[in-house]
């Protein structure tokens, strides 16, 4: 056998597990929803609690109509149809079961620890642990809705940058991302956030993407604030992949008419006593299978012109855009898209997709990755140990550094 024909072989051998798992991954919709409906519905009625009839069959109904229910609420609030109403059910309703279902789960040993100790009976240590779930399902959703709702505390750090020129050093960059307009009205909401960007005297303002859930027009009462947004230098988004569910185009001219700078795939230059920052922005990298015309992440595209000796700040929504901008040389890009897994332990899933959770992370010899966890949610109207954020990054320079 060729060596080439060795190659193939070994390429099929790998091949054949990842269809096996494409083909697992199509299951996921259909069985994730049974799970997080049966599983919390079997572990607080039906495992030695002896509930009263009336009971078990008024909390297992509750149970099967929020398993049908959910689906489809949550179908005709994302499909085609978009009803805001049933969008909100669905949505809360996908969240507070996520909820149920890890705590649950994660207080099922609770109830070995009883037995160990000889606390109770079996029906006693069964219904004790019913209630300590319910108990600490109702303190996180309450808690969980009030952090995903409030205006995100500003995040600051500073971000020393090698090729960073002294007259740059102690630029303000204030990110936001992932707003997610949506089905609940948070015009209110959007509003106090612009109006705590603009205490922050920032030189550039950076959006990377998912504006908002839905077109740009339907979404335009939300969005209008970002208007109000104030930079010395400059007001930069670029496209996240939500956008391209919801006519992409239509958020980039409504943009553009705000007042903020799509960077489609090109740059812009900050300059200052004689030093020079390349601010450069891609398309997401689901731009391409939109079928969009013109829609795509080319980071070439982006850099074209550029000097190669000055130090580029990219805007890319996903963080796995890493690889691509550490092979160009970026100097930092910022990223959104996580949410910081939103929903705790939901991080665990996001990070087999992405590279990165939250927070400021290096990646080859140069390139530093800055990951948001968004100003604001997705979907369910929830944050459970993972933060929103309004992010104040100030760019210091080393030659600066030495010499003061």
């Amino acid at each position: 056998m060729t060596e080439t024909s060795d190659r193939s072989a070994d390429s099929e051998a790998q091949g054949a597990p990842r269809s096996r798992l494409h083909r697992l991954m199509r299951y996921i919709p259909m069985i994730a929803p049974v799970l997080l409906w049966v599983v919390p519905c079997w572990i607080l009625l039906h495992t030695g609690q002896h509930w009263p009839l009336p009971v078990t069959l008024i909390g297992t109904t509750l149970f099967a109509l929020g398993l049908v229910g959910m689906p489809l609420a949550m179908v005709r609030g994302h499909g085609r149809r978009q009803q805001d109403q049933a969008a909100i059910v669905g949505d809360t309703l996908l969240g507070s079961v996520w909820i149920l279902f890890t705590w649950s789960v994660l207080l099922v040993p609770l109830r070995l620890a009883l037995t160990v100790a000889g606390v109770g009976d079996g029906q006693g240590r069964a219904r004790f642990v019913t209630w300590a779930v319910l108990g600490v399902t109702a303190v996180v959703l309450a808690w969980g809705y009030a952090e995903a709702r409030r205006v995100p505390r500003v995040r600051r750090l500073d971000v020393q940058l090698p090729r960073l020129g002294a007259g740059l050093d102690g630029t303000r960059v204030v990110l936001i991302t992932d707003t997610h307009y949506g089905p609940l009205d948070r015009a209110r909401w959007s509003a106090r956030v612009c109006e705590t960007v603009n205490t922050l005297e920032a030189d550039l303002v950076c959006h990377t993407g998912d504006i908002a859930d839905g077109t740009a027009e339907r979404r335009r009462a939300q969005a209008a604030p970002l208007g109000t947004v104030r930079a010395s230098r400059a007001r930069v988004y670029v496209t996240g992949n939500h956008e391209y569910y919801s006519e992409a185009q239509g958020w980039v001219d409504l943009m553009d008419e705000l007042g903020w700078e799509p960077l489609r795939n090109r740059h812009l230059l900050l300059e200052r006593d004689g030093d020079t920052l390349v601010i450069a922005g891609v398309d997401d990298v689901t731009a391409e299978s939109s079928g969009l015309a013109g829609h795509r992440a080319h980071l070439a595209g982006a850099l074209h012109g550029a000097d190669p000796d000055d130090p580029v700040l990219l805007l890319a929504h996903q963080p796995k855009f890493i690889d691509r901008a550490t092979a160009h040389g970026v100097d930092l890009q910022l990223s959104g898209h996580t949410h910081g897994g939103q929903i705790w332990p939901f991080h665990h899933l996001v990070r087999l997709d992405q590279p990165a959770l939250s927070g400021l992370s290096r990646h080859g010899t140069r390139t530093l990755l800055y990951t948001s966890r968004g100003t604001g949610f997705w979907g369910p109207p929830f944050r459970v140990f993972a933060p929103s954020e309004i992010t104040l990054l100030v760019l210091r320079s080393p030659q600066r550094s030495t010499s003061s």
